[in-house]
């Protein structure tokens, strides 16, 4: 068997993220994370912070603290709310780690002496007031395109504008205010992408199965042609360049931050170097699959910039097998935003629902094929619908219906009738098309195969009314509840990768852990896995519905988030 490598693209280190973030990357990759373990694969699931570059020195600045120890804190903020929301990392580290330093160094020094890094003087902005060079986000002033005054100097978050600090109008420092500004002489570092378009065309042909969104925007980008990218900043907080007359300048963050994917993995190995070996995933590694996850701008980094870098080493780094890249999750239309505060945020999201209230619905409405908008009336309705009225209404009122009746026992399973024949082949039809769905990590199709195999059960208790036999028909009420109870479980174990704590509250009352491994799906769908005799208890109510109340409270709550 085959090793599966899972990465998310990495959080950045400037404050807790939002729910556009969690659906964007993480979430999608642990479903898929969870799936993979069930089936019995190897698999490693790895992500880290991202925490160099400008964003994050003046989130420091603006909390008055070094750098580093706002990293440091904010890493471990982040790794909390992961934690709750269920994100099964095997490892979540720091792109500011020893592992990553060197490594970044050692690509960067196998590219330098195979020919493709290049030096360059070019302009930038010098803030005399500041006495140093200024990187982009360090610029700020009016966007010369839509005229919004606090546009920084690589992008105006309005428009959305590509910028160089150059094009802005009137700017000034956003250090101390200053417009005292000037264009200097700095030397850079290139990496050669355009001497490395080849390879990279060559490598992206190869990938078949991409979804069309990450084709299409890798082959934009070849299209319009590759050119020399700058990999070197003026910053203090970084990795140092390693190179005679770079002192004070480190590597630009999109240059370490990809290769922080290895650097994670050696820092997940070196916790137990014994037992572990990082480059039997990333170096010469022909029995491992990739596969990334990632929304839509950060998809030229990694089938663009980041590949060319790794072929330019001449190295058998494991490149990506598959990117599943999705569009973006909106606020009532509006873009969700962590430098604007704009939008409901994970540490918000956790206070008013539990976890798997946003993991289902999320998931449900994936922004895959375009950009999706988050309502508050749209997740009562999947919530009330779906979560409430089909999965906790048929497990309550399975369990309830047989702890009274049958004294909180599985009943006997009888002989099976037509209807346990034709629910057999619906169960087995219905699980068929949720995996493939998963394993082509269609994630609104999973999630609505899901709901199908869901209302299987329903249809089934309200067809055969077990209530309506006990009367009547003793045994006939105990072969249908039996199967019911069978389909509870089933319906839990397969739900776990979008619903891992429910599942576990319903696998717990049916009283079925410690089992010793992963419960295998298709012994679930014979629906036989929980025997006759059996005890269980019935469960709290395991989802809650969503009220008109609750949705004009948190409407209110969160209507000073959007700008």
């Amino acid at each position: 068997m085959g090793k599966h490598l899972i990465t998310s693209a990495l959080p950045y280190i400037n404050g807790v993220k939002h729910l556009g973030n969690l659906v964007g990357s993480l979430l999608p990759a642990d479903v898929y994370a969870r799936f993979l373990r069930t089936q019995g694969e190897e698999t490693l699931f790895i992500c880290a912070t991202d925490e160099h570059g400008t964003p994050a020195e003046l989130a420091a600045r603006e909390e008055g603290l070094p750098v580093s120890e706002y990293c440091a804190g904010m890493h471990e903020r982040q790794r909390s709310i992961y934690d709750s929301f269920g994100i099964s990392f095997d490892h979540f580290g720091r792109s500011s780690s020893p592992q990553n330093a060197g490594l970044a160094r050692h690509v960067y020094e196998t590219l330098d002496a195979n020919g493709f890094i290049a030096e360059r003087t070019t302009g930038q902005v010098y803030s005399r007031a500041d006495g140093r060079f200024l990187a982009d986000r360090y610029v700020v002033g009016t966007c010369p395109r839509c005229g919004d005054r606090g546009a920084r100097g690589d992008q105006c978050e309005h428009c959305g504008a590509v910028l160089d600090p150059v094009d802005l109008i009137e700017p000034r420092s956003s250090l101390s205010g200053s417009s005292d500004l000037e264009i200097r002489p700095t030397k850079h570092l290139y990496l050669r992408a355009d001497a490395l378009a080849n390879d990279v065309d060559t490598w992206i042909n190869r990938q078949e199965g991409w979804p069309k969104l990450t084709r299409s925007i890798a082959h934009k980008w070849l299209d319009e042609g590759l050119r020399e990218r700058c990999i070197t900043r003026d910053l203090d907080w970084g990795i140092p360049v390693p190179r005679e007359g770079y002192e004070g300048k480190v590597f630009y963050v999109w240059f370490d931050a990809p290769i922080e994917y290895i650097g994670a993995t050696q820092e997940w190995a070196d916790l137990n170097p014994e037992g572990r070996d990082w480059r039997s995933w990333w170096y010469n590694a022909d029995d491992v699959t990739y596969t990334q996850f990632m929304a839509k701008d950060n998809v030229p980094f990694h089938t663009i910039f980041w590949p060319a870098a790794m072929l330019g080493t001449r190295e058998p780094w494991t490149l990506a097998t598959q990117i599943k890249s999705f569009h973006w999750l909106t606020y009532y239309g509006d873009k969700f935003s962590t430098s604007a505060g704009r939008g409901v945020f994970l540490d918000d999201a956790l206070d008013i629902l539990e976890p798997d209230y946003w993991r289902y619905f999320l998931l449900a409405q994936a922004p895959e094929t375009n950009d999706a908008s988050f309502t508050w009336e749209l997740l009562a309705t999947v919530v009330n619908k779906d979560l409430v009225g089909i999965f906790g209404n048929f497990i309550r009122r399975t369990l309830t219906l047989a702890d009274r009746h049958f004294g909180g026992q599985v009943p006997p399973c009888g002989e099976p009738t037509q209807a346990e024949r034709d629910l057999g082949v619906d169960v087995r039809e219905a699980l068929r098309r949720y995996r493939v769905s998963l394993l082509r990590l269609e994630y609104r199709q999973a999630v609505s195969e899901l709901r199908h195999l869901w209302s299987l059960g329903n249809h089934y208790l309200d067809t055969c009314a077990p209530w309506a036999l006990v009367d009547t028909d003793r045994d006939a009420a105990g072969r249908v509840l039996h199967k019911a109870i069978n389909l509870a479980y089933l319906f839990a174990v397969v739900a776990s990768p979008v619903i891992p704590f429910a599942s576990k509250t319903t696998i717990t009352a049916l009283g079925m852990t410690g089992r010793g491994s992963e419960p295998s799906w298709d012994e679930a769908a014979d629906l036989n896995a929980v025997p006759s005799g059996h005890t269980f208890r019935v469960p709290e109510l395991i989802f809650r519905r969503i009220t008109q109340s609750d949705i004009d409270n948190w409407k209110e709550r969160f209507e000073g988030t959007i700008v």
